[in-house]
């Protein structure tokens, strides 16, 4: 053997000298995984004891009769079986329904129509969005509820502002046909929120596109539907999903204006307001964890319905449809 071949040899990597070997294994780093552990056992503690415990113990009740002083006994699906017996359950949940259709569009609505008024470059800009934004930050507040409701009253500010057009209501908290549109209106009042999204999803939309369109001879409106709506389709799908998960959750200010029985004639008479009602006045917290199940249900089932319509609609950058 020459010296040429026997340095070639030596020379050649560990794989070369055997192929089949397996690979030395690489230092791995061992120090970090339960520092990492431990920053996140706040948040594992948490979930644990305030998300999915409370959950399960909620589940497990739902199938039991309990009053909150003696021990759950098992009563199976019976829970859920004279839900669909309770005339009340029933109503609330046409109430929550009907107020979600309503909600939930005039809040998009009036959102998206401020949102493109504030698109514009005009002096006192950030004022008009603070001012716009500001009954979000206070929400569904216990004042706030007391507020609207003293202002819908009869004889109050609203009642005499229709009488002088000629509308004589006699106040809308104490009447069933226009109770429910109030909250509707206080729901709608405060859109600050999706406003804000609404606009940054405006600051998005290139120029070029509304000058091609205004040069093919589209009006204002054909803008506003080719081009405006497709390209914040999924800031509007994103407004339209929270709003109405949201909604299906009203339960300070129905409570306030309305009170445990949704007067008046129940036309207030919310989903939460009377889970509420059950578990915490009547002690049938078997009861009540059934309809929350139920609410769950729902509020899932409408979730994934609106996901599924999302995909005609819905158009992403890059999206090819």
């Amino acid at each position: 053997m020459t010296t040429s071949t026997t340095a070639a040899m030596t020379e050649r990597t560990p794989v070369e000298q055997d192929p089949d070997r397996p690979a030395a294994p690489r230092h791995r780093r061992t120090g970090d995984g339960p520092a990492g552990y431990l920053f996140l056992s706040p948040w594992i503690v948490g979930m644990l004891l305030l998300t999915i415990g409370p959950m399960a113990a909620s589940l497990y009740l739902s199938f039991t009769d309990y009053n909150l002083f003696t021990a759950p006994e098992w009563v199976g699906l019976e829970n859920y079986r004279r839900l669909f017996d309770d005339d009340r359950w029933l109503q609330s949940v046409q109430v929550t329904a009907g107020y979600v259709l309503l909600a939930v569009p005039f809040k998009l609505a009036a959102a998206l129509a401020v949102a493109m008024l504030l698109n514009g470059q005009r002096r006192g800009q950030g004022i008009y969005r603070a001012a716009f934004y500001g009954p979000s930050l206070i929400g569904a507040s216990v004042s706030v509820a007391i507020v609207w409701k003293a202002l819908f009253s009869d004889e109050a500010v609203v009642d005499r502002l229709l009488r002088t057009v000629g509308i004589g209501t006699g106040g809308w908290v104490g009447n069933p046909d226009y109770s429910l549109l109030m909250l509707v209106l206080l729901a709608t009042w405060q859109f600050g929120a999706p406003m804000v999204i609404f606009l940054a999803g405006l600051k998005q939309v290139p120029r070029e596109l509304y000058e091609a369109a205004e040069v093919d001879g589209a009006g204002r409106w054909r803008r506003f539907w080719a081009v405006t709506v497709p390209m914040i389709s999924p800031v509007l799908f994103f407004n339209l999903l929270l709003e109405t998960i949201n909604s299906f959750q009203i339960f300070t200010s129905a409570y306030v204006i309305g009170g445990r029985n949704g007067s008046p004639a129940g036309s207030t008479l919310f989903y939460t307001v009377y889970l509420y009602d059950r578990g915490f006045t009547d002690f049938r917290m078997g009861y009540a964890s059934a309809m929350a199940w139920l609410l769950l249900l729902g509020v899932g089932l409408v979730t994934a319905f609106l996901f599924r319509t999302a995909r005609g609609w819905v158009h992403y950058s890059g999206d090819s449809r």
